[in-house]
């Protein structure tokens, strides 16, 4: 029997270990599967993917749902879900939440009858994941660099969420900041804020060598001819979606390093991000 009070964690990676725990701990009912044993799950019951779908009225998918668009995401198992009209035939009568959806509806015209919520898409989402983001990035630059953050001279592209908690910190580790931008009222708050500041179109004409950049727009910005003016010991951190900011194949041949650094909360903060995912879904179901 069907329990719209019960949850059922299917896949994903430890931010999903955390979510089920913390839910757990809240006093519902969480059942996970798609983990292998030697997973630890406290006051979680591990069961099948027949258990699950015959008793959790609420499933929580992960972030993403599919890195390929053919199977669950599933990190942590053995097992392998192919996502057909059979599994989304599983899902029917259920409210159902994952990340990046938008993979998901391909596999099955049936997603089309099924409620589902995408709480990767809400804003309060983006904007609590900014800050393990942006600390993640930070972490990867101090562990690659032989310098140090302070006294750095560095480049953030990009003036959203996480360019915005990411130039904050930076500046309180003593950092020299720069933000470029498009849009002229960022290039406003980028100055007001104490930041230097360089439009995305002058990017070309700016002949500063910076230690480190880190792009948050996923729209090439660094072509060939604006990474050739950067030194080869200039550490480039990629923390935007595909296709990303820079031009790989000219980094290559210039010989320019770049660290993809993708999906960075749930890899540096599982257990925060975990709680941001629960309270996004919490947030869902109150409206």
């Amino acid at each position: 029997m069907i329990e719209m009070n019960r949850f059922g964690v299917l896949g994903g990676d430890k931010r999903q270990i955390f979510l089920a725990q913390s839910i757990a701990s809240d006093g519902y009912q969480v059942y996970a599967c798609g983990f292998d044993e030697d997973v630890e799950m406290k006051q979680v019951v591990k069961v099948s993917f027949r258990e699950l779908s015959d008793t959790c009225g609420l499933i929580i998918l992960p972030l993403p749902v599919t890195q390929d668009g053919k199977y669950l995401n599933m990190p942590f198992s053995k097992q392998k879900f192919l996502l057909d009209d059979e599994f989304a035939e599983k899902m029917l009568h259920k409210q159902v939440f994952g990340g990046a959806l938008h993979r998901l509806y391909p596999t099955s015209s049936i997603w089309s009858k099924i409620a589902t919520y995408d709480y990767s898409q809400r804003e309060e989402f983006a904007v609590q994941n900014a800050v393990p983001t942006a600390e993640g990035a930070i972490m990867i630059a101090m562990e690659l660099s032989a310098g140090t953050i302070n006294g750095a001279n560095c480049l953030i592209t990009g003036y959203g969420r996480i360019g915005k908690v990411l130039s904050q910190m930076l500046s309180g580790l003593g950092a020299v900041v720069t933000v470029s931008t498009r849009k002229p009222e960022d290039i406003a708050w980028i100055k007001a804020n104490g930041y230097k500041a360089v439009p995305i179109s002058k990017l070309a004409e700016n002949s500063v060598k910076y230690d480190f950049v880190f792009n948050t727009v996923p729209t090439i910005i660094f072509t060939r001819k604006i990474l050739s003016k950067q030194a080869r010991d200039t550490l480039f951190i990629e923390l935007a979606s595909t296709p990303g900011g820079f031009d790989k194949e000219a980094a290559v041949k210039l010989g320019l390093k770049i660290i993809p650094a993708p999906s960075l909360p749930g890899k540096v903060a599982p257990k925060t991000a975990g709680n941001i995912i629960k309270d996004t879904i919490y947030n869902i179901m109150e409206e």
